[in-house]
């Protein structure tokens, strides 16, 4: 959060939102459905390729401002496995903003402590953008700071049954191959085994919807939705997502602890029910 609000200057809109967010709330993992490119650049009379481009300036905004706030980990919904129905030159151009991406900023997310990893079915992308990926996280992986998920050739639904499949596999290895597959199981063979689920999704473009991503890990996680096209999205809009999430009373299935005085403090009391 310091680190942040180092490179702000007072009274500064982006100071004033850093000001008011509370640092002990701050949630571990925020997912993000970037949306919106076309729409951009359709409003422009550019075409959808620019959008792409211009979008590349919000990610660079996500991953710094979360790495100065201190959040853990931040996933990115880059590429969904439906987004391979886009026209081919489109396709074939987003692999190549990838790569370039990649290439630029990782000296800058290797003296930050970044890392970066990719998640999805990655054997389907491109050697290139293969091999700067696999050269990216190998050279990223001993930072200690945010960590940065790529979705790539992405699917919630493909995620489940890869993770089924991969708990059955070893099931079978360690001779329980009738042994059921409960939650925990299930959930250490899910692309982001071992990481916190996302406490906070954002989707940009104001579209009500989940697009297949994160469908497991998102079950509990507090949905935040902007008229903002993602690559119009900045600081100040990330900011104002982490204030919404710190306003919310998240309950998880369960119950906020009864205001004093109210029926259901009363009733509590007279049970002798614990307080929560």
């Amino acid at each position: 959060m310091r680190a942040l609000l180092e490179i702000l200057k007072p009274g500064e809109p982006d100071w004033e939102l850093a000001q008011a967010i509370d640092p002990t709330r701050l949630p571990s993992h925020v997912a993000i459905i970037m949306d919106g490119n076309g729409r951009w650049a359709n409003r422009r009379n550019l075409p959808r390729v620019a959008g792409h481009r211009a979008g590349v300036d919000a990610v660079r905004a996500s991953v710094e401002t979360c790495a100065r706030l201190g959040i853990p980990v931040l996933t990115l919904y880059a590429f969904s496995t439906e987004n391979w129905k886009r026209p081919r030159g489109e396709v074939d151009t987003l692999w190549r903003l990838l790569d370039h991406y990649v290439s630029q900023e990782l000296p800058n997310l290797i003296e930050h402590g970044i890392r970066l990893r990719a998640i999805g079915r990655i054997e389907a992308l491109p050697a290139q953008v293969r091999r700067r990926l696999a050269e990216a996280e190998r050279r990223t992986a001993h930072n200690r700071g945010l960590l940065v998920n790529l979705a790539l050739n992405y699917s919630g639904r493909r995620e489940i049954v890869d993770a089924v499949n991969a708990a059955l596999e070893a099931a079978g290895r360690g001779g329980r191959k009738d042994a059921p597959i409960d939650e925990e199981l299930l959930a250490a063979h899910l692309y982001t085994a071992g990481l916190p689920d996302p406490d906070l999704l954002i989707r940009t473009s104001g579209e009500m919807r989940i697009s297949n991503f994160l469908l497991w890990q998102i079950a509990y996680a507090e949905l935040y939705v902007t008229e903002t096209l993602w690559p119009d999205f900045r600081r100040c809009h990330l900011l104002e997502a982490i204030l919404e999430y710190q306003r919310r009373d998240r309950r998880f299935g369960g119950l906020s602890r009864p205001a004093a005085g109210s029926p259901d403090a009363e009733l509590t009391e007279a049970v002798g029910l614990p307080k929560r």
